[in-house]
């Protein structure tokens, strides 16, 4: 739904995942196959990469300052058991924390939010405010306080509710 550029990095994962389904339409990008590859899943994964996708939502929406949309397994508790590896390059020797070889969904997306918290990225990932929407969008606003993953869409839907309410 969002018209903003993607999330930087390895960011742009957790924020795809997050928008594999649309809440107003009910259509769930995980039930086809093109989907599950999109993420190397397989069709025995898929409660748990749905568990996943609505902690993620959850956190993102904290992000925003909102509330979860629902009751969920805390983000901390399904991202605890994934295996992560300290990667260090040897021509600079910088070093980054990276999913462990034939690593789950939950280790790639651990790996995409220890990356975003050590560039200051993963903050700014939020999801929409609109409560049929919840889509995941990257805030690039300079204050970082951005609302709706569209302002054509979703803002200007909040703020005609807002003025046919008075």
């Amino acid at each position: 739904m969002s018209d903003r550029s993607p999330a930087p990095g390895a960011l742009e994962l957790v924020q795809a995942l997050v928008n594999t389904v649309d809440l107003e339409s009910g259509a769930d990008a995980l039930d086809t196959a093109e989907g599950r590859a999109r993420f190397g899943l397989a069709e025995a994964d898929l409660a748990g990469a749905r568990d996943l996708r609505e902690s993620l939502r959850a956190v993102l929406l904290a992000h925003a300052g909102h509330p979860p949309h629902r009751a969920v397994t805390p983000l901390g508790e399904l991202l605890a058991a994934a295996p992560l590896v300290v990667a260090v390059d040897t021509a600079d020797g910088s070093a980054a924390l990276t999913a462990a070889s034939g690593a789950s969904l939950a280790s790639r997306v651990a790996a995409a939010v220890a990356q975003g918290l050590v560039d200051g990225a993963w903050m700014r990932l939020k999801a929409c405010e609109a409560a049929d929407c919840h889509w995941a969008y990257y805030d690039r606003s300079p204050a970082g306080r951005g609302r709706w993953c569209s302002m054509q869409v979703c803002g200007a839907r909040a703020k005609m509710r807002r003025y046919r309410a008075k």
